[in-house]
């Protein structure tokens, strides 16, 4: 059902309506990875993210009384956006399900864009059902997020811009959910140009296209859990996962630390904002989930739609792992002089301190004494343990937070 000459269609329909986006050679995920690292920015798409190529072409497929009954859809949040804009682009009406647990930023940007939000369930496959349930009481035209042909159609185009950026790709890796855009873009790479290598990487949370692929037949996980929330999909399409089985050389998973550290890295290194269904293909490179050296290889940074409490959560946690923060506490004399001595200890080892908390009126705290919790930067995990020896060495005990 689905072609490269149907991939090429949907290009012509896209022509005008989506940015072509960059993509760029990145230096540092290079030297980390050993292979010619290229981020195709899909971030910086219309709508943050790729769901506007599908969403869209599906949109202009419809029949003009099909448009008129209006569109639904069920969304993690960005097949949300999409929908909602490729509506707004017809003057139709859109109403989509999104999880309750959506992010906010990507609740708000649906509703900003024209669509009418219904928040229903905990994952998308609850907010699936829910749609297909208003979708009987109203008859307008479902518009499924990956399981479609022309919406898989649409994805693809990013394996066309891809080839003809770099037409010695050896590989492109590619987030898995429910399958959608690594369909689309395995057709038109594997149709153009067989020898190319294209790999998924799912969440360990959400593993769903692999325990199908391993089953030999589609299957529904019982639940999802990751910060990847754009691929927290229980259970993949049936049309996707023949796709899968045909065209798709390996699926790899990532942790939730190692996405956590490829969105921090793109971030800090790359200067890119990227969520974490985005950031799972940087993270499958740089942890060499995928073997491959030497090679030039295509990561597709599907979205930055990212919820800013999540990415401050990431950031935090991403500083702590990497010893560039330490939290810490310890009891001292509630006498004048013992912190400051505290602080010029920290202070001989070069170590900022953010943070002081001094509590004299905790349980565990005999009378006479103080708890103080500190939160200090640090350059690296070397520097942060210099510190702590410095001040084992001065006779303190120091518990980590």
């Amino acid at each position: 059902m689905i072609t490269l000459k149907g991939v090429q269609a949907a290009q012509e329909r896209l022509a005008g309506v989506v940015h072509k986006t960059e993509l760029t050679y990145s230096r540092t995920f290079s030297e980390l990875s050993g292979n010619e690292v290229y981020l195709k920015n899909e971030n910086l798409q219309k709508t943050g993210s790729f769901k506007i190529r599908g969403a869209f072409n599906k949109i202009a497929t419809l029949t003009e009384e099909e448009k008129k009954r209006g569109v639904i859809a069920s969304s993690a949040g960005n097949h949300a956006q999409g929908v909602a804009l490729g509506a707004a682009l017809y003057g139709i009406h859109s109403r989509v399900v999104m999880p309750a647990g959506a992010p906010l930023a990507k609740v708000m940007a649906t509703r900003g864009y024209g669509a009418e939000v219904v928040l229903h369930g905990a994952a998308y496959d609850d907010a699936y059902a829910k749609a297909l349930e208003i979708q009987e009481e109203t008859g307008a035209t479902f518009i499924h997020p990956f399981n479609d042909p022309e919406v898989i159609a649409g994805q693809g185009t990013i394996g066309l811009e891809i080839l003809a950026d770099l037409p010695d790709v050896d590989a492109v890796v590619v987030p898995i959910g429910g399958g959608g855009l690594i369909s689309g873009i395995a057709v038109a790479v594997k149709e153009s140009k067989p020898g190319v290598k294209v790999i998924g990487v799912q969440a360990a949370g959400a593993p769903s296209m692999l325990a199908s692929q391993r089953a030999g037949h589609v299957v529904t996980l019982n639940s999802v859990a990751t910060i990847a929330d754009g691929i927290a999909v229980k259970r993949p399409g049936d049309l996707t996962f023949a796709i899968v089985q045909e065209y798709v050389d390996e699926i790899v998973t990532v942790e939730e630390d190692e996405i956590a550290n490829a969105i921090l890295m793109l971030l800090e290194r790359a200067k890119v904002v990227a969520e974490g269904a985005g950031a799972a293909p940087v993270a499958a490179i740089l942890q060499h989930k995928i073997n491959l050296s030497g090679k030039k290889v295509a990561a597709v940074v599907s979205g930055g739609n990212i919820d800013v409490n999540i990415l401050a959560r990431v950031i935090d946690r991403g500083l702590v792992k990497a010893g560039r923060k330490v939290q810490f506490k310890m009891v001292i004399p509630d006498r004048p002089g013992q912190l400051q001595r505290v602080l010029e200890a920290i202070a001989a080892t070069q170590s900022n301190v953010v943070a002081v908390y001094h509590n004299r009126t905790k349980r565990h705290v005999a009378v006479g004494f103080a708890e103080v919790e500190f939160v200090l930067e640090t350059q690296d995990k070397a520097h942060a343990d210099t510190l702590l020896s410095v001040l084992a060495a001065k006779g303190y005990e120091v518990e980590l937070v």
